[in-house]
C-alpha cells in the first residue's frame, strides 16, 4: 500500500472515532450510563443529605433529566422543569419519593433513581497540636483515635491528658474528656464521633 493511501485510510479511521465520540458526548442515554456507572458510596445508617454532598439523579425514561448535582448551601438542587427542589435533611430514598411526586406533573409514571456519590456534608474538626488539623469528612463510623490518626497524629508537646471532644446537643454545647494516655484502661471514652463534633487537643 503506498504511503498516501496509508494516511488517508488513518484520517478516516481518526474521524469516524472524533464523530462517534462526539455523538456520545451528545447523546442524554449515554450521559446517563456514564453517571449510573461512576461509582457510589454506601452512606452511613441514619444518613441525611446535607450542603456540598454530591448525588446523580438518574430519570431512567427521561434522560435529559438525569444529571449529577452538588447539595447547595441552601439545602436545595436544581433540575431541568422541576427547578428548586429541597434535598437536605432527606434520606436519598425520601429524597426519590419527593422526585416523584414532583416530577408526576410532566411525565407519566416516572422512574427516579437517586445515587450518593460524594458525603461533604458530614464533616468533624480537630484542632490544636495535631499534625493536620482541619476538617475530615464522616463518611464512616470513626472513633476519636481514629480521627487524630487521619490527622497525622498529636505532636510532640501536645497535652495528650486533657484532649476534648465539643458536641453540639440540640440548644447546648457538651464537653468530652479524653485522655489519650488513660485509652488502654478506659477504652469506653474512645467514642464514636459525631457530625459537628470539635476535638480539641492543648
Amino acid at each position: 500500500m503506498k504511503r498516501g493511501q496509508q494516511i488517508h485510510r488513518c484520517l478516516i479511521v481518526l474521524l469516524a472515532a472524533s464523530t462517534a465520540a462526539a455523538a456520545r458526548a451528545q447523546s442524554p442515554a449515554a450521559a446517563a450510563a456514564d453517571i449510573v456507572a461512576s461509582a457510589p458510596v454506601e452512606p452511613p445508617s441514619g444518613f441525611l443529605i446535607g450542603p456540598d454532598d454530591v448525588l446523580s439523579i438518574v430519570f431512567w425514561r427521561n434522560t435529559d433529566m438525569t444529571m449529577q448535582v452538588t447539595v447547595r448551601p441552601d439545602g436545595n438542587i436544581s433540575l431541568p422543569l422541576l427547578n428548586d427542589v429541597r434535598a437536605a435533611g432527606l434520606t436519598p430514598v425520601d429524597l426519590r419519593a419527593r422526585l416523584i411526586a414532583e416530577s408526576k406533573r410532566y411525565f407519566e409514571n416516572p422512574n427516579v433513581t437517586v445515587i450518593v456519590h460524594q458525603i461533604n456534608s458530614r464533616k468533624v474538626f480537630i484542632t490544636g497540636q495535631i499534625v493536620k488539623p482541619g476538617a475530615y469528612a464522616l463518611t464512616a463510623p470513626t472513633t476519636v483515635l481514629q480521627l487524630i490518626s487521619m490527622a497525622g497524629g498529636l505532636k510532640d508537646f501536645a497535652d495528650s491528658r486533657r484532649i476534648t471532644i465539643v458536641r453540639r446537643d440540640g440548644a447546648h454545647v457538651v464537653s468530652l474528656a479524653f485522655n489519650y494516655k488513660d485509652i488502654g484502661r478506659n477504652p469506653d471514652q474512645n467514642i464514636d464521633l459525631r457530625p459537628g463534633d470539635t476535638v480539641v487537643v492543648p
